[in-house]
């Protein structure tokens, strides 16, 4: 993204028929900033990250997962997602979401077995 320019995460991503759109605001070496669009029943599979990781909730509906805790997301919602817990996301309808992560150290992401 260039900087400077004003822009609107809801509008500057668009959903694309039974996929998963992510568009890299931010990449820096300390962390990344992507927003995503998820089809409804599109999602993620269960894995971990070195990270913490926040989550917002733009626009429509979602259910994340940390382990064994389920949580039903709408607009306006946030989550942390703890470094090194099993993670996955669902849409429930298709939504849209911001995901800040800030790195710290070189530890590799890695699927859940």
């Amino acid at each position: 993204m260039e900087t400077g320019k004003l822009f609107n995460m809801n509008d500057d991503i668009a959903y694309s028929k039974d996929a998963v759109v992510s568009k890299t605001i931010i990449k820096k070496t300390t962390g990344t900033i992507t927003l995503f669009a998820f089809d409804a029943g599109q999602g993620l599979s269960p894995h971990v990250a070195p990270f913490d990781a926040l989550v917002q909730i733009l626009d429509g509906a979602c259910s994340f997962s940390i382990e064994e805790n389920k949580f039903p997301m709408g607009a306006g919602d946030c989550l942390i997602l703890p470094a090194g817990k099993i993670h996955a996301v669902e849409a429930v309808k298709a939504f849209k979401m911001l995901l800040t992560m800030i790195k710290i150290g070189d530890i590799p992401l890695r699927m859940a077995d």
